[in-house]
């Protein structure tokens, strides 16, 4: 039995504490957010059994303590929790970028912790706070941990378990491979999907738009529903493969401009072809 600590009572925070308490694997959660709000649901939702004044004193005592904040609070939250540490605590967090975390706890600490370890569970909804938490959100989803050259195996060990007891399947990669992967997969969808609501309701019809909407359209924007604070935080923390990417990216569109400008119909028609033979061809390995 565990006694964990979550910094940053939201979705992912939340549906964690909720998960390793229906597994058995906790004793005992306490948690800190610097919105009270978020604290006072978690306690009447029965999320967890604390809340603490500072992040310091939530982490007393815990064996685990998980940063679950937007990433360019990492370093924030880290340094407020700090003294509540103990040698033999591990620390966690569940950032969608690796890289600049593991940047962040550097500087905080001096060095990389041992006992840090650095996690992203491939799980999540466009809702956000520890009212929308559930206890089955990461059910057959992945985790990935990227273990860095002074990981102790130990807390390792124990992180992984931790996860796979709610269910995630876990695998390892490194942080920049992981960082490069998912800025195509998530960070750089989530761009495309704000910018595409945006440019709609800035257009002189768009009062028209939106009621006429079909199944088509909420499926595509639906993750421009997610916390733009937390979007802006991961795109800003990988701006160098998101940035590249959706150079890239231009250059398609402008490609389809250029077919659709000259009527070069069999060549749009194969970009789509092609487009989605490959989304079937993949289809069984997409969460």
């Amino acid at each position: 039995m565990t006694r964990l600590a979550v910094i940053g009572l939201g979705l992912i925070g939340g549906s964690l504490a909720r998960a390793l308490r229906a597994a058995g694997r906790v004793s005992h959660i306490a948690a800190y957010d610097r919105d009270p709000e978020q604290g006072r649901r978690g306690l009447e939702l029965g999320v967890i059994d604390r809340f603490a004044g500072d992040a310091a004193s939530s982490a007393r005592d815990a064996d685990v303590v998980v940063l679950a904040v937007p990433v360019l609070h990492t370093a924030e939250a880290a340094e407020a929790v700090r003294a509540g540490l103990s040698d033999r605590t591990i620390l966690m967090d569940v950032g969608s970028t690796k890289v600049s975390v593991l940047g962040d706890i550097t500087r905080v600490f001096g060095d990389l912790p041992a006992r840090f370890v650095a996690a992203h569970p491939i799980a999540g909804t466009e809702k956000s706070g520890v009212a929308a938490s559930r206890s089955e959100l990461f059910r057959g989803h992945r985790v990935v941990l990227t273990p860095h050259a002074g990981q102790d195996p130990g807390a390792l060990a124990t992180v992984r378990s931790l996860w796979e007891s709610v269910g995630a399947r876990v695998v390892e990669m490194d942080a920049a491979c992981h960082d490069a992967i998912f800025a195509a997969t998530s960070h750089l969808p989530h761009v495309l999907a704000y910018a595409f609501v945006d440019m709609l309701t800035r257009l002189p019809n768009a009062a028209d738009i939106f009621p006429n909407a079909g199944g088509g359209f909420r499926d595509f924007t639906r993750i421009a529903s997610s916390s733009p604070e937390m979007w802006h935080d991961i795109v800003r923390a990988n701006r160098v493969e998101v940035t590249g990417l959706l150079e890239r990216q231009i250059g398609e569109l402008q490609e389809l401009l250029a077919l659709m400008k000259d009527e070069r119909w069999p060549e749009l028609l194969m970009r789509f072809e092609r487009a989605r033979a490959a989304r079937e061809r993949h289809l069984s390995q997409i969460e």
